[in-house]
């Protein structure tokens, strides 16, 4: 620990913010904010500017990856902290006015940062963080709850059990996530399979446009809020609450862990599994994590089966038996709980923990991470898993993530939301390496790993194009290009049908209605793509 502080402390003696209070759009930007943004404590408790003591301990509440807080990486003029929604409203209007980029950071789990830094460090930009907007109203009565943007996974999960057990929400295992990005980018979890995606259980969201605005679903129209689930939100503004669907949970739902290694038929139950899980009860959900153990003083590569099934453990024997009788489950892998203990299941691998734990938003960063994503069509031949999963034993090796899809994403249209990745895909692939040692040998040999099993996959996995999970986001896809301050359409197909196939286009013409000056940009925002009223109005009318 002592070395992990040392090391950031480090950063930002060796980091300078590229400013000089004396410019003057930068002081007329902060004249602006302080017009325009009320608190009853003042504004130091939602500005931060780096003359500010806490400004650095802020700016890494919610950074979770080392791989960008480094003496190359530009940090933002200002952070602002908005305690209500006129405080979005008021950053938005006033960056605009003065010149200056925003980002957007509700739980900072953007894999390659995106929501508090920019790549090429060419623009002065500030960072909205939404930390404080978490407040959550769950109605009961009508099975529905409003959840503010800053809010994570766990604390909605949280909130949802404190006022009944007849309802969860299918979302993400990882209760740090950000509710504002994780909607944004689909959002999938352990009841896609019966559910869909979070974004398949939005029913209205409220949005602050280029303008300024606060728009509902009715006021931003069928197109906006069509582009916003699924779409990436703050290609089009920066979501500040969604109205979402609860999803009923039975009283009692099953967990269970069946590890294999290879001498125990781990390569011929993946082999297997690939056909076999997206067929599966719409109710039961397996997914596999490879990854590298030691065993007998050697490694090995172990195939983790991690399932939950929403009913009591006798009916999951049955199915199990009938449907995947060679994974050998049996009564005593079966771990009966409610819902929200099978949420802290996923998240800790343990539910003999307080579901308070799910409050916990994270500290600093403490690790490095990479990832990449696939999505899979055919079954993987078996030959071919056994040449990609012993990559698994190399020195540097990270894991692999199988996650499986078919039941209710079958039964969704891939233009229902930009999430096109439905019917036909067998399952998602999750590619993640993770390390804390500080050198530049480590980071080079990881990210070499990672690239190279990418490679190695490529005749296996979906092809024109292959595709990509944004929510997953990788850099390596491509990146947008400024041609004269707008980001190039051409440019942003490369990236941009990976992650949304056929509805990248729809998106662009969205985004070219709501934002044609392209205000809200990132790396791998959509770009606009400027055409008649009367082409954008066919493409949602048809």
């Amino acid at each position: 620990m002592a070395k992990e502080i040392t090391f950031l402390i480090l950063f930002f003696l060796s980091c300078s913010v590229h400013i000089s209070l004396a410019n003057q759009n930068y002081q007329s930007f902060l004249h602006c904010l302080y017009n325009n943004i009320q608190s009853s404590e003042g504004n130091s408790d939602i500005l931060y500017t780096p003359s500010n003591s806490n400004y650095t301990s802020f700016y890494l509440s919610s950074i979770r990856n080392l791989r960008f807080v480094n003496s190359a990486t530009t940090k933002p003029l200002l952070i602002i902290a908005p305690t209500n929604v006129s405080h979005v409203q008021a950053s938005v209007v006033c960056a605009r006015e003065n010149g200056f980029s925003i980002r957007v950071r509700s739980g900072g789990h953007d894999y390659e940062g995106l929501s508090y830094r920019e790549v090429d460090n060419s623009r002065q930009f500030v960072i909205v963080d939404l930390a404080n907007l978490r407040e959550i109203d769950v109605d009961v009565t009508r099975g529905t709850a409003w959840v503010q943007a800053g809010a994570t996974l766990g604390e909605l999960y949280y909130k949802i059990s404190i006022k009944t057990n007849l309802y969860g929400f299918p979302a993400g295992i990882c209760p740090t996530v950000g509710i504002g990005g994780h909607i944004s980018g689909g959002g999938f979890g352990t009841m896609l399979r019966k559910y869909g995606l979070a974004s398949d259980n939005v029913l209205d969201a409220l949005l602050v446009d280029s303008n300024g605005d606060l728009l509902h679903k009715d006021s931003m129209g069928e197109d906006l809020f069509w582009a916003m689930r699924g779409g990436g939100g703050t290609s089009y503004g920066i979501v500040v609450s969604w109205k979402v669907k609860l999803v009923p949970v039975p009283p009692i739902v099953t967990v269970f862990t069946i590890n294999r290694v290879m001498k125990e038929g781990a390569i011929d139950l993946m082999s297997k599994w690939q056909s076999i899980a997206p067929r599966l009860h719409e109710d039961l959900l397996i997914r596999i994590v490879a990854q590298q153990i030691y065993e007998g003083g050697e490694r090995q590569v172990q195939a983790g089966f991690n399932a939950l099934f929403l009913g009591e453990c006798v009916q999951l024997v049955e199915l199990m038996e009938t449907d995947f009788p060679e994974l050998g489950m049996r009564r005593q892998y079966c771990k009966e709980m409610s819902w929200i203990e099978s949420a802290l299941y996923f998240a800790f691998y343990t539910s003999d923990i307080s579901k308070e734990a799910l409050l916990d938003r994270g500290t600093e960063p403490y690790r490095y991470f990479k990832a990449k994503s696939d999505f899979v069509k055919e079954p993987i031949p078996k030959s071919a898993l056994e040449k990609v999963l012993s990559l698994i034993l190399d020195d540097n090796a990270g894991v692999i993530i199988m996650d499986p899809y078919g039941a209710k994403m079958d039964n969704i249209s891939e233009t229902a939301t930009p999430f096109p990745h439905r019917k036909g895909n067998l399952y998602n692939i999750q590619y993640f390496t993770e390390w804390t040692q500080h050198d530049t040998t480590t980071y080079e040999e990881r990210m070499r790993w990672i690239r190279n099993i990418y490679d190695e996959m490529e005749p296996y996995v979906s092809t024109n194009p292959r595709a990509a999970y944004i929510n997953y986001r990788d850099l390596d896809l491509g990146i947008n290009e400024l041609v004269d301050g707008i980001s190039s359409y051409e440019k942003g197909r490369i990236w941009g049908e990976k992650y949304f196939k056929g509805n990248f286009e729809k998106l662009a013409l969205v985004k070219a209605r709501v934002d044609p000056s392209d205000f809200f940009w990132n790396e791998q925002s959509v770009p606009p793509l400027f055409a008649g009223d009367t082409l954008l109005s066919f493409y949602f009318d048809a």
